[in-house]
């Protein structure tokens, strides 16, 4: 019985000293899903307008053309890791510069596209504002919505 008794209580130091230091995987693993689902949208929107700028189309895709699987990405935009919805919210202007969220469990994704506007212009960004684990350069953290 003694034998269990000291068992158990090196497994309870070992789970006391362990579990903190995992704890936070999971939100480091959202986080670098967040960085990569919003830098894939990214480099697809880009690699869109630099075959669109040669054809002499419009730069940007519009928000129809973003949604539609294989025009502007292969398949469909990833889901938002904070809320798991792929789904496309369009935004204003002003939405957009500062970076506004709404419709969280509607929306993961949040777009603005002008291309009208001299230089054309075109922001997306995860409906989300859950801290992410992407420091700012103060320490702090960033909004999902700030990635």
């Amino acid at each position: 019985m003694l034998e269990v008794m000291v068992v158990i209580t090196i497994i309870a130091i070992l789970a006391a000293v362990a579990v903190p230091r995992f704890s936070g995987l999971t939100d480091d693993a959202r986080s670098a899903a967040a960085v990569s689902a919003v830098g894939g949208a990214r480099a697809s929107i880009a690699t869109f307008r630099t075959r669109r700028v040669i054809s002499g189309g419009d730069p940007f895709p519009t928000l129809v053309e973003l949604t539609t699987p294989g025009d502007v990405i292969t398949g469909s935009l990833p889901a938002n890791p904070y809320s798991g919805l792929s789904t496309v919210r369009a935004v204003s202007e002003s939405d957009a510069e500062s970076r506004r969220v709404g419709s969280e469990t509607t929306y993961g994704w949040c777009y603005f596209v002008d291309n009208e506007s001299e230089p054309p212009r075109a922001v997306i960004y995860l409906n989300s504002s859950e801290p992410t684990r992407v420091e700012n350069a103060d320490g702090s953290f960033k909004g999902a919505n700030e990635l």
